[in-house]
Formats: structure tokens, sequence, C-alpha cells
């Protein structure tokens, strides 16, 4: 039996939508809104080597048409590996964090719930590059703006923040750390209107140099500040530059941030009484 073009066109456009929900409906907006920020370890070098991303993805990091990334063309499309392709100069990106917390986010948070991911973080950069009116802290806060207009409602939760390595060569810049952080919360809670944003900083577990140390003092410092919190990334495992996350170091480093975040949602909800209500 012969079958017809146009049947043969309608079965194809139905396997296409099942399998890939994304291509058969428009994207829904994302309710809640996370910025990605830092250096190589948030932008993602899990499974980089000699230049090369040797392409695996753990089920931690899978796509989900429920979790979006903000591209470089300022528009929202479904997220994927590696979620930093095309931000910021040509580099090799691999696996970082972000995927895997949105996902454990929805899993032990609200199944309903559609992440929005920023990925703003640019490789090799000290915290001085990020100061307010530097270029890297502008697009940080042109692209969290124009998510937020295209965010239909959805709401601004947290910035996420891996970065220091760079910081960590020469002395007076690990020790003046902590206050460049500081200042850099303060710049941008006020640039982006929310006060008492939630910030996730996580405390080095390698550097560039050798005052590693005298950073993660400074980081953890930073927790003193209201709704400053801290994960620690310390002994996870580095790939062989004894620099960057490993691609399962990335996800372990995932799971703390998502705890580190929904323990914040669940007090704040406590205090409250208005589900995911960060500020």
């Amino acid at each position: 039996m012969s079958i017809s073009w146009s049947t043969r066109l309608i079965f194809t456009l139905f396997v296409v939508s099942y399998s890939y929900p994304e291509c058969g409906r428009a994207l829904e907006a994302p309710n809640d809104i996370f910025i990605l920020a830092g250096q190589s370890n948030m932008a993602g070098r899990g499974g980089v080597r000699h230049g090369k991303w040797d392409g695996n993805v753990p089920p931690e990091c899978r796509p989900n048409p429920s979790i979006l990334r903000f591209n470089p063309q300022l528009q929202w499309e479904v997220a994927h590996e590696p979620l930093h392709t095309g931000i910021g100069p040509p580099k090799t990106q691999g696996v970082g964090p972000g995927l895997a917390f949105a996902n454990e986010v929805r899993s032990k948070g609200s199944m309903s719930v559609v992440v929005g991911l920023v990925p703003c973080a640019i490789g090799g950069t000290k915290i001085s590059s990020w100061a307010r009116g530097t270029p890297l802290y502008n697009e940080l806060v042109r692209r969290t703006n124009a998510s937020l207009s295209l965010g239909g409602g959805g709401r601004l939760r947290a910035i996420l923040w891996y970065q220091g390595e760079s910081d960590t060569v020469r002395y007076e810049d690990a020790k003046a750390y902590k206050d460049n952080m500081e200042k850099l919360i303060i710049d941008l809670r006020s640039d982006l209107g929310h006060p008492t944003l939630l910030f996730i900083q996580v405390a080095l577990g390698s550097g560039e140099g050798k005052f590693i140390e005298t950073v993660r003092r400074g980081q953890l410092g930073i927790c003193r500040l209201p709704n400053v919190k801290c994960v620690d990334a310390k002994g996870l495992r580095l790939e062989p530059d004894k620099l960057h996350l490993t691609t399962i170091a990335q996800v372990h480093l995932a799971h703390k941030l998502a705890a580190v975040f929904l323990a914040a949602h669940q007090s704040c909800t406590m205090k409250t009484h208005t589900p995911f209500d960060l500020y």
C-alpha cells in the first residue's frame, strides 16, 4: 500500500513534536530566572581536554522543555549543554552547573515551574573585570533586564556566582577580593532593583595561583551579608589541568547550589507565606 506525501509529512511532524516538544508548541515563559555569572568553572569546562569537549552529558544535565536558556540573541530557547555556547569570546565550552541545578530545583521544588537560565560567565576574568561600569558588568545587567522583559512575568530568583581563580595569582588581588565582591553584590542589587536579591557564591576549590586560601577566606567572610549564601567547591574532583571541575563534579556542585536555593526558598516561605518570594 502506497503512502501519500501528505500522510508522510503529517507523520514526520507528529514524531518531531513528540520527540522534541519544544518544536511542537510555543515555549512557556520562565517563572523563575537565575543568572549564571563568574568565570570558566561557571561557564563550564567539564569534559574539556586538549581544547575539545568529549560530548558527555549525564542524565542530570539533559535538556527539558521546562528549562530555558537566554541565548546570545536575547531570546529564550530550550537549554542544552554546553550552556554557555556563544557567550563571550570563542572558547571550548563543556558542562557547567547550570542545567543540573535547574533540573534539581524542579525535581526537589516544583515540577510545574519553568526555569530560565541567563548565562553570563566569562573565563579568565578577575573580580575587577566585573566592577560597576565595566563591559562585563554592563552586559550582565543588560542581559538580566532583557531576560526579565521577555520573561512573561517571571521573577529574578538568584545570582549564582563562581569566580576568583584568576584572583589567586597576585596577593594584592586576593587580599582585595572580599571588599571587591561585597561592592559588586551591593551594586548589582541596586542596579537590578532588588536590594535583597539572593546571591549564592561558590568558594574556590582551585586557582591559577598560590593565594587560593586568601580568596577563600574573603569569599567565606562575605556570607555575613544578608541573603548571601556560600557553597564550597573544595574537594570536588578536577580535570587534569587541576583548575576546572570535571563533569561529575559539576553535577555535585549543582546539587549543592540547588539545596542552598531551596533552603532559602523554604525559609522565606515560612516567614512570608508567599511561595518562591525571595525578595
